[in-house]
């Protein structure tokens, strides 16, 4: 379990309002609070306050940075904060599905969680069946016809 029960904090980082997007809908579904999963966008930020707003965003406690892609200024800063110091997990690719398990499992052992998102993330990229050639159905039923 994370430290003293309270859970660990996600950062969501990404180009643009891309952040805002995500953390906004997650709170929607779920009610979860900024003690929980924060928005940071790298809009008009040097590499270094980058990693400045994201070492305070993160706080001192044991955590998830989501980002957008593994390149780039938000995945150089989450990459460089997270070989600063222990605790810290950083989690590129990120979608809604990946967000929600994150909340609602947030009090386990990063450990065990990290490799859950991961799957959860992955099983939710997919190509509903339909009219395209090559494209397997994945057992989803939207279906166009």
């Amino acid at each position: 379990m994370s430290e003293a029960g309270v859970g660990l904090r996600g950062v969501v980082v990404c180009h643009g309002t891309l952040a805002d997007g995500y953390v906004e809908a997650v709170r929607q579904i779920t009610g979860i609070g900024e003690e929980a999963l924060t928005a940071l966008s790298n809009r008009g930020l040097s590499p270094e306050s980058m990693t400045a707003a994201l070492r305070g965003a993160i706080g001192d406690g044991p955590g998830i940075v989501f980002t957008d892609m593994i390149a780039g200024s938000c995945g150089f800063a989450a990459r460089r904060l997270c070989h600063e110091r222990e605790g810290l997990a950083v989690i590129s690719g990120v979608n809604l599905p990946m967000l929600l398990h994150f909340v609602m499992h947030r009090q386990e052992p990063m450990e065990q969680l990290v490799p859950r998102i991961l799957e959860k993330g992955r099983t939710a990229v997919c190509c509903a069946p339909g009219r395209f050639e090559g494209v397997e159905d994945h057992g989803h039923s939207a279906v166009s016809r």
